[in-house]
């Protein structure tokens, strides 16, 4: 029975997708050498390992509405689930490799989007959790099935870099808000009482706003 083991050895930007997307190099590994394996149908769990990096002065800042005030982080800090996705590995004897896409939101109620996006610079820990499936030629010609084992994982440190090249090239100079549609539409009726001309206009004038407030 095959016991595969798996190597994430790059990432990059996937060009002109549907949505943004990584795309991961994943090195699948048979220690039989001279088994054939007729495919791999392959799951994996992506997690964002918090713990395994430091957090300067600004990017604990920009992640207080995530994990709380910095004093707090020892009990709030804990490993995030970002995605689960799905591959299949081509037939192979020793070591093959595969593209894993995975599909990015730029949506900020998303945990994981809010943490891509207050760390500003270095390195973001991942640990992937696989599962799956394996078929293979069990010495006679024969198919056999098996489980990839439970223990399986691998771990990779995503460039903070390339996450935000990649936002840059599908959203160049944007962010994406989702609201509500009772307090979109409170917005729109503010943006059209006024005569404002943008989102952008309508939303500088109530912050303006606030901050005067706050000052009185």
């Amino acid at each position: 029975m095959p016991d595969l083991g798996f190597r994430v050895e790059s990432v990059s930007p996937v060009p002109f997708a549907a949505v943004p997307s990584l795309s991961f190099s994943l090195a699948v590994t048979n220690p039989s050498a001279d088994q054939q394996v007729f495919s791999v149908a392959l799951r994996c769990q992506i997690q964002i390992e918090v713990t395994r990096r430091a957090y300067s002065g600004p990017d604990q800042e920009r992640l207080l509405d995530l994990f709380g005030a910095p004093d707090r982080w020892s009990q709030t800090l804990r490993n995030m689930l970002w995605t689960n996705v799905t591959a299949t590995v081509p037939p192979f004897t020793g070591t093959a490799t595969v593209e894993v896409q995975v599909p990015c939101t730029f949506d900020f109620n998303v945990a994981a989007t809010k943490y891509f996006h207050g760390v500003e610079e270095g390195d973001i820990p991942l640990c992937f959790l696989f599962s799956g499936t394996v078929f293979y030629d069990g010495g006679d010609g024969a198919p056999q099935v098996a489980p990839i084992s439970w223990n399986r994982e691998a771990r990779f440190r995503l460039p903070v870099a390339t996450w935000r090249s990649l936002m840059e090239m599908y959203y160049p100079n944007v962010a994406w808000l989702c609201l509500r549609k009772d307090v979109f539409e409170r917005l729109y009726q503010y943006k059209m009482r006024h005569g404002i001309p943008t989102w952008e206009a309508a939303l500088e004038r109530i912050l303006d706003n606030c901050e005067e407030l706050a000052k009185t």
